[in-house]
């Protein structure tokens, strides 16, 4: 187990941001985690991180930050068309879905480079091009941080929706996953219904291998590498709204992008409401908005998280006034006690 005091969290978020932890633990089994919550040193506030993808340091914090380093990949059944297999929560996602490419699993591929951690995709239910991670999420073994109890959830126990699941609420931040079961097939399954991996696969027949590249040459032709330019990936979901609310808009913007979501509620794109309110490409200092995904927003240099968060109160308000539609930022923001 690692123990830090007084820690930098710049190693452990996209957007390089330079805030200080009050103390820093990452532990490497269930066990040392149980151990750690039975010895009563895990005092609140506590706040559990992945690989950092997914959050935005607005100021120093105040208390704990814990991070899981279980990193395993463990085939734990198989049949002659499906394979189920336990991850650790730790697990780089995307050394995940590497290696089930190669082991010609089918299920994860369109989830290919997305950054962060097993334990955080099953918490936010990660999804792209036409795919989420409940798809082929059997259960999950998390840790209550207050007692030390260890329980399994299966997939509808999570209760799974668009980058949802119960784990999002305030009173279940005191579940940390630990390990995450997948069912994935053995037979070719693809799922195409996004159009732009057909314009990238072209005529050839389509593997694993060439849609898990096609995967990641379209979002490295959209995303920024966090590496470079400060990133979480797409910082608003895209809104949701009702029958009513879309004619209204419809009349207004014939040509505006929306996609059908269930129960008669209808996706909107977020990155073209922003665009059209101007904010695509434009910055405030080193916080800026990606100039090629207005739902991404980057930090060019020595942006402070309140900056990003700054801007992206404007952009919340610029949307709410022109459109009359609420964005919901996906980071979640962290301050002095935890989650704002």
């Amino acid at each position: 187990m690692r123990i830090e005091n007084n820690y930098s969290v710049k190693p452990h978020n996209t957007f390089g941001i330079n805030q200080i932890t009050k103390l820093f633990i990452e532990y490497c089994s269930a066990d040392e985690l149980k151990e750690l919550i039975k010895s009563k040193k895990l005092e609140q506030p506590f706040f559990h991180i992945g690989a950092g993808s997914n959050l935005l340091f607005v100021d120093d914090y105040e208390g704990t930050l814990l991070h899981s380093a279980i990193c395993y990949i463990h085939p734990i059944k198989e049949t002659q068309d499906e394979v189920w297999v336990s991850v650790g929560a730790g697990t780089c996602w995307d050394d995940f879905v590497a290696h089930c490419v190669e082991k010609e699993w089918y299920g994860a591929e369109n989830l290919s480079l997305i950054p962060g951690e097993v334990g955080s995709a099953a918490v936010q239910n990660i999804g792209a091009y036409g795919v989420e991670v409940k798809d082929f999420l059997v259960s999950l073994k998390a840790i209550n941080l207050l007692t030390g109890e260890e329980r399994e959830f299966s997939n509808a126990e999570c209760q799974y929706d668009y980058r949802y699941s119960c784990f999002k609420q305030p009173e279940m931040k005191i579940w940390a996953v630990v390990e995450v079961t997948f069912k994935l097939s053995k037979q070719p399954t693809f799922n195409l219904t996004y159009k732009g991996l057909l314009n990238e696969l072209g005529e050839q027949p389509c593997t694993l291998k060439r849609l898990r590249k096609a995967v990641i040459d379209l979002r490295d032709s959209k995303l920024p590498d966090y590496k470079v330019l400060g990133n979480a990936g797409s910082f608003f979901t895209n809104p949701v709204v009702d029958a009513e609310k879309l004619n209204e808009l419809l009349q207004q913007y014939p040509d505006m992008p929306h996609f059908a979501f269930k129960e008669g509620k209808t996706k909107l794109s977020g990155g073209w409401l922003i665009q059209m309110c101007g904010w695509k490409g434009r910055n405030v200092g080193d916080a800026a908005v990606y100039e090629k995904q207005a739902l991404v927003l980057i930090n060019k240099g020595v942006a402070t998280g309140r900056e990003v968060y700054d801007l992206s109160e404007r952009i919340i308000d610029d949307v709410q006034q022109q459109f009359g539609v609420k964005l919901y930022r996906e980071v979640n923001v962290i301050g002095k006690n935890g989650l704002q």
